[in-house]
């Protein structure tokens, strides 16, 4: 059977930003999915649930039913399957994902009851992030490090970042694998080698740091 893949879009995005990757992963055999959600005024419980639900009306039909998350949708993905144990199999792949949480984010935030109403109900899972990694799911990062976009004008980052993420927020302990392209964080929907990398993770679990 063909494996089914979920995207995820980020913050303040909709579904058809993911509409060139959706393409690129259907050209490499996936049958794709976007998962739409309000990112803003949509509970964390509420996006969550039907996540879920959909990973397990996809599981009827398919060998794995894979998630790739574009920042905030990588949190998602990955709070998804650590709060149900018993998700069908699949393998995760973010995209610029703030794992170990978010700088910009806090930056933001303590502007003022402003900047806490535009994080939205997902707010606390952007700021902090995870720990570390224990779930079953092999998990891949894909980062970039081309410093441009909004977080810069937010402050200075630390190291590499892709203007709104850094790279070291991106490296949660415990995943399984980990690489960075030459792009910023939108950017990594657009990217034909950030696409390459999704896709050679998915089918096997590791990307190819060959060509890195």
């Amino acid at each position: 059977m063909t494996d089914h893949v979920i995207l995820l879009h980020g913050l303040w995005m909709r579904g058809f930003a993911l509409l060139m990757l959706h393409r690129r992963l259907m050209e490499s055999g996936f049958r794709v999915h976007r998962f739409d959600y309000m990112s803003v005024a949509a509970t964390e419980q509420r996006i969550l649930g039907s996540l879920q639900e959909r990973v397990y009306e996809l599981s009827q039909e398919a060998g794995d039913v894979h998630l790739v998350g574009h920042s905030l949708g990588g949190l998602l993905a990955l709070r998804a399957c650590a709060d149900d144990a018993h998700l069908p199999t699949g393998r995760v792949v973010c995209l610029g994902s703030p794992l170990k949480g978010s700088e910009a984010a806090r930056r933001f935030s303590s502007m003022g009851r402003g900047g806490e109403v535009l994080l939205g109900h997902n707010r606390e899972l952007i700021e902090r992030g995870f720990e570390r990694w224990t779930g079953e799911r092999e998990v891949g990062v894909v980062a970039g490090r081309l410093s441009l976009g909004l977080g810069t004008v937010l402050g200075q980052f630390e190291g590499d970042n892709d203007g709104c993420v850094t790279v070291d927020e991106t490296c949660l302990p415990g995943i399984t694998d980990h690489c960075i392209v030459e792009t910023n964080h939108t950017g990594l929907l657009f990217s034909v080698e950030a696409s390459r990398q999704v896709t050679q993770f998915l089918h096997h679990g590791r990307f190819s740091h060959s060509a890195a």
